[in-house]
């Protein structure tokens, strides 16, 4: 399977005995939008199981860039995919999950480097704001001071804001939106709102005493042009070595993806707004 991309390496792979080889082109994070849809025509016209695994496996290497990736990364999904072989014997089966502990092991005793990260959710499907909900609450499990800025909820009530009112030694919350930009219809008086938010993360960034601070929906506020790329940048620059901050929303800016430390795009694949005319629900959406 050819891929048309400038290589940086490639990388053969067989996913298990006896099946044909998979070789892959590594480049940047762009590549991986590339490969996985010339793999979408590819797929059609191979075995099943085989067109799976293969998948897998693209999604796994390209998560990772050729120049940061350790030997032992690439070993481990080699051996995932090839567990899954349908053929293996019992004891082929132990002896690659004995294989895998021990490439675990070695990909654990090589990370060494403790850091505060910055980290960006970002993409057009669900589960940007929720999935950052989760690391706050783990934050706040570990006993940890917690900020939360909301950037274009605040026209409402959300629920989360609801439950975290039982933290209130530990965690800051301020919806500080005015809603959506098409209920607001005020370009001004948006901009002033989410300037006065980005004051406001601004002094629990900068602040050592809060482990994890969430800018939701901040990603939206940049796109619109309430506030600049530029500024956020040199915010982020005053975050504490040890100490956390997220920013969600869609259409993050690639400067914000080039500065933080780990980046998920949400995708969408089917809602049920979209594709069945189902509303906005509690407990799901708000």
């Amino acid at each position: 399977m050819e891929f048309p991309l400038p290589p940086v390496e490639v990388l053969s792979w067989k996913l298990y005995p006896g099946s044909p080889t998979l070789s892959i082109a590594v480049d940047t994070r762009a590549a991986y939008r590339t490969a996985n849809s010339a793999f979408g025509d590819f797929s059609r016209g191979i075995d099943k199981n085989l067109s799976r695994l293969a998948h897998n496996l693209i999604e796994s290497v390209f998560s990772m860039t050729s120049e940061t990736t350790h030997a032992s990364d690439l070993e481990a999904v080699q051996l995932n995919e090839a567990a899954i072989a349908p053929q293996l014997t019992t004891e082929q089966y132990q002896r690659k999950m004995q294989r895998r502990k021990e490439v675990q092991q070695q990909r654990l005793a090589e990370r060494t480097v403790e850091k505060g990260l910055v980290i960006v959710h970002t993409g057009n499907g669900k589960g940007k704001t929720t999935a950052a909900l989760g690391m706050v609450l783990r934050s706040l499990g570990h006993g940890y001071r917690v900020a939360i800025v909301q950037f274009i909820k605040g026209a409402w009530e959300p629920a989360e804001k609801q439950i975290f009112s039982l933290w209130p030694q530990q965690l800051e919350f301020h919806a500080m939106g005015e809603g959506f930009t098409w209920e607001t219809q005020d370009r001004e008086r948006d901009t002033q709102a989410a300037k006065a938010a980005w004051e406001k993360a601004l002094s629990y960034i900068s602040n050592p005493e809060f482990r994890l601070v969430l800018l939701d929906e901040i990603n939206i506020a940049l796109k619109m042009g309430f506030l600049t790329v530029e500024e956020v940048l040199q915010g982020l620059d005053r975050k504490p070595e040890d100490s956390h901050v997220i920013l969600t929303g869609r259409s993050a800016p690639q400067a914000l993806i080039d500065r933080a430390d780990l980046v998920t795009e949400m995708t969408l694949v089917k809602h049920p707004f979209r594709e069945q005319g189902v509303k906005a629900q509690p407990g799901i959406e708000f």
